[in-house]
């Protein structure tokens, strides 16, 4: 974690971000859509004097879509019910967000459980605990562009 840069593509309360900001990650994008929830985030990391998270009010896919820059470390743990998992790892893979090395925390339902992965992607670990289903996957190969 020291030296990493990582994005956490739907932020919520933050706890995946600011936790590998307190690790030593040295930059840390948090991207969240709602507005109430993004002034809460900006609260928590002036408080923690926290200099390398930028908060992002944006829709993670949107944001996605753009051209990307590739991050050590990608958080993935979209709103269950909404069915964001599987496109986000489409994006994130196909829009210049990760390279070779790049590790992806994924979580959804236990229910269907995790999606397929985009080619060049292995599941190093997968759990379940109750109605969670999370995995860590690491990038092998560079990603083809979109």
């Amino acid at each position: 974690m020291p030296g990493a840069h990582c994005l956490d593509c739907f932020a919520g309360s933050g706890a995946l971000g600011l936790e590998a900001a307190s690790r030593g990650a040295s930059e840390v994008v948090m991207l969240e859509l709602a507005e109430p929830v993004v002034r809460q985030l900006l609260t928590n990391v002036r408080a923690l004097g926290a200099d390398q998270v930028q908060v992002v009010g944006a829709d993670a896919l949107r944001w996605l879509e753009g051209p990307g820059r590739p991050f050590d470390i990608v958080f993935l743990d979209p709103p269950f019910a909404a069915g964001l998992l599987a496109p986000a790892c489409a994006l994130v893979a196909g829009h210049g967000w990760v390279h070779e090395g790049t590790r992806i925390y994924l979580e959804t339902q236990a229910r269907p459980g995790l999606p397929p992965l985009p080619q060049g992607w292995r599941l190093v670990r997968e759990q379940r605990a109750g109605q969670v289903a999370y995995g860590l996957a690491v990038v092998e190969s560079e990603p083809i562009l979109l």
